[in-house]
């Protein structure tokens, strides 16, 4: 959940929301309730406590926290469920919860969201005895869950640059960093909700200017940089290019299938064909499901899914109880490079099968409307309606049209073998909407 501070968000819903999160959550016992840097998540984080203790809860206070950790903590020490203040990579006066249950479950609108939605709307909360608050630092429980994934004598000293976009890889990777035979440039790493640098949001190339000219100029082996709440991680290699979401989902693809296989993968709409065709090519099960943080938790667990990939760049193991890592899949990634023996663009170009655009937002008034309009129009092609409309093509190109949750937006993402055909489908679907 999210919202405008002082307008939709005030220490007294948020005390409410803390509240109707203790109340509604199905396992007793303690929540870890964290936060991020912005201004006012501290305060915000100290209504949700208040809250949430107020209704019997004990709590851990977890401090400044990457989202990642909430659910580290909600899995590694069997607590109730989890919660931590911040807007993830939206700027400006916004801010928000994110939640998860015991085992680091999802809480989506179909999963408890909406209850507890109800339950502050209906403001009806019995006193309970006063639950214990008590500060706790899982710091270093994380680094050593993360190191967990690798075999760090196998990392080579690479020279790479990590840009933490004033968030809170900051204040984390530097835990990781002493672990690690790297040389790390720096970027970004004082913690600042105003976001002073640039916005931090990887998935938008526009913010990885300065650290593709950091790579260039100082000539590292790759490039990092993490969204807001550090739950995300795109690459950048030694040439400067962009390790987008659906190429890094490619190179954690072939990793999970080689460690455990036969094993089914889950993926979103949104992500590339190679991806599938890739899980198939290995031995296992490829799983499309609807994009989004709940139904892919949801999904692998439904299939016991050994990894889950969003070309959003969030990555989810099931080694993690599910949940997605930034760090994680950033660590992964370059234990991945240096075993390689290559760069990180012979990489990039090993799993470049497509041409693709970055997700494309429309502002629309009927969002059914141009769905509706759209599967008329391609009636004759193969359709998936798994999340909003997807059309395939005989060429192999595809496109996928989804509506937003939130927001009167439809999102659209397009596919092809080449950038001619690529080019001719964009312009084509472009066209359809705007004159819906």
């Amino acid at each position: 959940m999210r919202g405008e501070v002082g307008i939709e968000l005030n220490p007294q819903i948020v005390e409410n929301i803390g509240r109707a999160f203790a109340e509604w959550l199905p396992k007793a016992g303690p929540i870890a309730v964290g936060h991020d840097m912005r201004p006012d998540s501290a305060e915000l984080s100290q209504a949700f406590i208040l809250g949430a203790s107020s209704q019997g809860r004990d709590i851990w206070d977890i401090g400044q926290i990457t989202s990642e950790m909430v659910y580290f903590a909600a899995g590694n020490f069997s607590l109730a469920g989890g919660a931590v203040i911040t807007a993830s990579h939206n700027v400006g006066n916004d801010n928000g919860i994110k939640f998860c249950a015991d085992e680091a479950k999802a809480v989506g609108l179909e999963s408890g969201l909406a209850d507890i939605r109800n339950l502050v709307a209906k403001n009806d909360f019995r006193p309970k005895t006063q639950g214990k608050v008590i500060e706790k630092d899982i710091t270093e429980y994380w680094i050593s869950h993360v190191l967990s994934f690798v075999d760090i004598k196998k990392l080579k000293p690479l020279k790479i640059a990590v840009d933490a976009g004033n968030g809170m890889a900051g204040k984390i990777f530097p835990y990781l960093e002493k672990h690690l035979p790297f040389q790390v440039t720096e970027m970004y790493f004082e913690l600042d909700g105003t976001f002073p640098n640039h916005e931090a949001n990887p998935m938008k190339p526009e913010t990885l200017k300065d650290i593709i000219a950091a790579v260039k100029d100082k000539k590292l082996d790759a490039g990092i940089a993490f969204d807001a709440d550090g739950d995300r991680a795109i690459l950048v290699d030694e040439q400067g290019g962009i390790v987008n979401g659906p190429l890094t989902s490619a190179i954690l693809v072939e990793y999970f299938m080689r460690k455990f296989p036969g094993a089914s993968i889950v993926y979103d709409v949104r992500n590339s064909q190679s991806v599938p065709e890739l899980i198939a090519r290995l031995g296992g099960e490829p799983v499309l499901c609807r994009a989004g943080h709940t139904p892919i938790k949801e999904m692998m667990r439904k299939n016991d899914a050994a990894f889950g990939a969003e070309a959003s760049g969030h990555f989810y193991f099931k080694e993690n109880w599910y949940a997605d890592s930034g760090l994680i899949a950033a660590l992964i990634s370059l234990y991945i490079l240096s075993v390689s023996g290559g760069t990180l663009s012979k990489l990039r170009n090993k799993y470049q099968k497509y041409e693709m655009i970055p997700e494309m937002n429309y502002h629309v008034k009927d969002k059914q409307g141009v769905i509706n309009k759209l599967k008329k129009i391609f009636e004759n092609e193969i359709q998936e309606e798994v999340d909003g409309i997807t059309v395939r093509f005989k060429n192999g190109s595809w496109f996928n049209v989804r509506p937003s949750n939130t927001e009167s937006l439809l999102r659209l993402n397009i596919e092809a073998k080449t950038k001619e055909d690529l080019n001719q489908l964009t312009a084509k679907v472009i066209k359809i909407i705007g004159q819906s």
